[in-house]
């Protein structure tokens, strides 16, 4: 029992009462998740968002020699794996913050105003891509490119399709990916609400959707029949991953990620895929695959994001992040620059790149050049992109000086959302 002297003259026992009560109000007042501190952004994020962009752009157009530059070829998972994942934690860095300095409310006004920007984004593509392929088509007299890019039910009924393209229901082909993001980030409101309360059981919630999507088949539907290419109720996993490893979670996987029995894991589940990806083309290969296992293993399901791709992005990330530093020189060298920029204007650059792929595309088919002719046009599309993202940011840091100089605040997006 405490004397009356002990407030007053500062006695252990006072002192031992203050400590307790400081540490318990502390456990109180601290958010679930945590934030990285303010500072250089991460370069690695830019950089291999980057890269998803220029892979993507390749995958889309016809195969040829630098089809097999991309990691598709090479395992189960591809680009689009990358660009999600880095979404979800670029969105949760900038985000997450802006939640836990101003509020619920002020955090889903700024999402809602980015998934704006996003939707005017894929609705200008999507315009600019009806009137690409509908002038290639007539001005060649070829109508196989309308059929080719899915645009055939919007020649028939426009009025009709106009309308479910708003809704994100018709989609041309290679326009599947900003709808998703757009899903995916309506719903960041609530994944980051739901991490501040508790991120493990957030991130359990979403691996429990991602069971139940398998396990019931849920799904989107599509116009004028089908469903979404990449389903949301699936892919929202690896957007949540992503988010929970930006508040927090990847600082609590360091010592697993660390160990060298992942790193051995991860190796030898990269080589298999590889070994199975190698059956796909060299069909001579497969008789030592055992039956069961190919019975178990496939169709490896891209749409609703196969366990298998999952895995294996997994694996290549557990092994970028332990070989590839966040410091690491490289980051700062010129020659990865033009990667870095791309991937820090990652919407405009994307709807750029599926402008681009259609014209290659359409030059391939109409020009028979061979594999030089596909790795020129191949070149020459990521030379463009690359000099569009020198652009906007040449544009937006001369744009954030004439602002700190009145004043105004700069952009602030250290994850490259544009937030």
């Amino acid at each position: 029992m405490s004397s009356i002297a002990d407030p007053i003259a500062g006695s252990p026992a006072a002192d031992a009462k203050t400590e307790v009560k400081a540490e318990a109000e502390a456990k109180v007042a601290a958010p679930a998740i945590t934030l990285p501190a303010i500072g250089e952004r991460e370069l690695r994020l830019d950089l291999f968002r980057g890269l998803a962009l220029w892979l993507i752009f390749i995958d889309h157009l016809p195969p040829s020699l630098l089809t097999w530059f991309t990691i598709r070829n090479y395992g189960f998972s591809d680009a689009t794996e990358i660009f999600i994942f880095i979404s979800g934690y670029t969105a949760a860095f900038v985000y997450g913050r802006a939640m836990l300095e101003s509020g619920v409310v002020i955090a889903t006004a700024r999402i809602l105003r980015r998934v704006w920007q996003i939707y005017v984004a894929h609705v200008f593509l999507f315009t600019i891509f009806l009137a690409e392929i509908s002038y290639v088509a007539t001005r060649f007299e070829n109508p196989l490119y309308t059929e080719e890019m899915g645009i055939m039910d919007f020649l028939k009924q426009p009025d009709v399709t106009i309308v479910q393209a708003l809704l994100l229901r018709f989609r041309p082909v290679n326009m599947d990916v900003l709808p998703l993001y757009i899903v995916l980030m309506l719903a960041l409101p609530l994944i980051l609400w739901s991490m501040k309360w508790r991120p493990d059981v957030t991130l359990g919630l979403s691996v429990l959707l991602y069971a139940v999507t398998w396990e019931y088949d849920l799904y989107l539907s599509a116009y004028p029949n089908g469903f979404w290419a990449f389903n949301p109720f699936a892919w929202q996993l690896l957007f949540v991953f992503g988010a929970w490893c930006a508040l927090g979670g990847a600082r609590r996987m360091s010592r697993i990620l660390s160990s060298r029995v992942t790193m051995w894991l991860a190796i030898a589940y990269l080589v298999a895929s590889f070994y199975v990806t190698l059956t796909w083309y060299v069909p001579q290969l497969s008789q030592f695959m055992p039956k069961l296992v190919e019975q178990w293993m496939y169709p490896i399901n891209k749409t609703d994001l196969d366990v298998l791709r999952f895995t294996h992005f997994l694996a290549l990330a557990a092994l970028t992040v332990r070989f590839l530093p966040r410091d690491w020189p490289g980051l700062k060298s010129p020659w990865l620059r033009p990667l870095i920029l791309c991937g820090q204007h990652s919407l405009e650059i994307f709807c750029l790149g599926v402008f681009l792929a259609f014209a290659g595309h359409f030059v391939l088919a109409e020009v028979s050049g061979g594999a030089a002719l596909h790795a020129l046009i191949s070149v020459c599309g990521i030379l463009i992109m690359c000099g569009m993202a020198w652009i906007i940011s040449w544009y937006k840091h001369s744009a954030d000086k004439g602002a700190s100089k009145k004043g105004a605040a700069g952009n602030a997006d250290l994850a490259g959302g544009g937030a």
